[in-house]
């Protein structure tokens, strides 16, 4: 396994740390996935440290919701969710994909979108990632149509996660989100991870184009 980081080495490490810890394999690479000659150096680097790739999951995505970032104004975030979310996850998706059918057994790749690019919801930021994650759920499945057979792409679709953004919102909101979702609570990382376990394991072999909300039944 190979995970990487932009600017956080430290908490990279601390991931593939505890990883270990469990008997996994890990490596660290620092990687600028804003770019495509940033995306095409990241995965030259995981084929030639791992081998070969069977997963390629797609999970960097700019954050304009926290830090100074959340004072930009529409344009400015816009650019940078374009080049991060949009375009880094065409460029790893083509250069992982390309490596992929060059192999034996394919392999799989898997990209981040968001629940509410089906049911929308109205707000400056959510307006952005509407149209940044609903490129990113339009092209994982034509890319699904042109990759097979031999490459499996699906899409997961959060919805309301314990991320940074969930962790510092203020009570009442985070109250009002866990009582307008069916399953009563905020989603987990460790709930995204499970069903990209999932679409990644054999047992979605038979499983491509597709998207899963994992969103507790928020959006249907």
């Amino acid at each position: 396994m190979l995970i990487t980081y932009r600017s956080s080495e430290a908490a990279a490490n601390a991931v593939a740390s505890g990883i270990a810890q469990r008997g996994g394999d890990v490596l660290v690479a620092r990687a600028d996935l804003g770019t495509r000659a940033g995306c095409e150096a990241l995965v030259a680097e995981a084929r030639e440290r791992l081998g070969r790739l069977d997963v390629w999951v797609n999970n960097a995505g700019a954050d304009v919701l926290t830090g100074a970032e959340a004072n930009w104004d529409w344009e400015r975030k816009l650019d940078l969710l374009l080049a991060v979310d949009l375009k880094g996850t065409i460029a790893c998706s083509y250069a992982a994909g390309a490596a992929m059918r060059e192999q034996d057994g394919g392999g799989a790749i898997l990209n981040m979108s968001w629940d509410h690019v089906t049911f929308g919801m109205a707000g400056d930021n959510p307006e952005l990632f509407s149209a940044v994650k609903g490129g990113v759920l339009s092209y994982s499945k034509s890319l699904a149509r042109a990759l097979a057979p031999t490459v499996r792409v699906n899409v997961l679709a959060p919805g309301w996660i314990e991320t940074a953004f969930g962790e510092g919102a203020d009570e009442g909101f985070r109250r009002e989100v866990a009582e307008s979702t069916p399953l009563q609570r905020w989603g987990t990382p460790a709930d995204v991870a499970a069903a990209a376990l999932y679409l990644a394991s054999p047992a979605a072999a038979f499983i491509t184009g597709q998207a899963i909300n994992v969103n507790g039944g928020t959006v249907m």
